[in-house]
């Protein structure tokens, strides 16, 4: 057969391969809700059961005073939600939400107020949420840029509650290589996620501390709200319309991973 047909041919049957694989592989940005509802949450671990309506929680409305080691590490709340042993009892002992929650910081564990966390309803507060209109912006999530907020001295969020320990400054800048051809690798920079988080909050559970771990970090995986996805996709900004936040050497983001897949 000739050598020129035969090349043809196997150029063609990889194309094909190309094709199926890439149907196989696309990513499926999940859906968004409005921004002034993103990164809200309903905590019913045991309310329902107890007969009482599930805690609705605004990360934003909090976020503007507070880190987020200052409850997910500081108060030990667990990064997954229902699975930290939140009780009534402990909340009126100060624990968990009543750290703050306590008639001096913030309203009290007292009866008039219970509708204002057991009240079941995701959007509950949400009125309040034009008041971050003054903060930049990013294209979606809740669409405010949290870090450049910092940055700018537009807010000054709590590290710690009970002492004014600084947060650990780490520098170091890990460059993690994309798994597809065309895509650039992801910069990650400690030093931006030390703004908010404590080291502990990421390792080990989420990340392992050694590099070759990284070999299964893939937006499969960040889109079904692992690794990164723990908080980029439900609090902190989501992948869709974001690529340069992770991938900054991208120069045409969303061509660039249409030609990825």
């Amino acid at each position: 057969m000739n050598k020129k047909i035969i090349s043809y041919a196997v150029i063609f049957v990889l194309m094909l391969a190309g094709v199926s694989f890439a149907q196989s592989v696309w990513w499926k940005l999940p859906p968004l809700p409005p921004p002034e509802i993103y990164g809200n949450i309903v905590i019913d671990r045991a309310s329902t059961q107890g007969g009482v309506k599930p805690a609705t929680f605004s990360h934003w409305s909090h976020r503007v005073k507070y880190t987020c080691r200052v409850c997910h590490y500081e108060i030990e709340f667990n990064m997954m939600i229902n699975t930290t042993m939140i009780t009534e009892e402990a909340n009126v002992h100060g624990r968990y939400c009543g750290e703050c929650h306590d008639g001096k910081t913030a309203f009290g564990h007292t009866k008039e107020n219970c509708d204002k966390c057991h009240n079941g309803d995701i959007a509950y507060g949400t009125k309040k949420f034009v008041e971050l209109s003054y903060l930049p912006s990013l294209p979606n999530g809740n669409k405010v840029d949290w870090v450049k907020a910092i940055d700018e001295g537009l807010i000054t969020p709590r590290n710690y509650l009970r002492d004014d320990a600084k947060p650990i400054e780490f520098e170091r800048i890990i460059e993690i290589e994309s798994p597809w051809a065309g895509i650039s690798p992801v910069i990650f920079k400690h030093a931006v996620h030390g703004k908010w988080l404590d080291c502990s909050n990421c390792h080990p559970e989420i990340f392992s501390v050694e590099a070759e771990a990284t070999e299964e970090l893939a937006m499969e995986y960040i889109l079904k709200y692992e690794f990164c996805g723990v908080c980029h996709g439900r609090v902190a900004f989501p992948p869709k319309d974001n690529c340069k936040k992770c991938h900054p050497q991208m120069k045409h983001p969303g061509k660039d991973m249409q030609q990825a897949h």
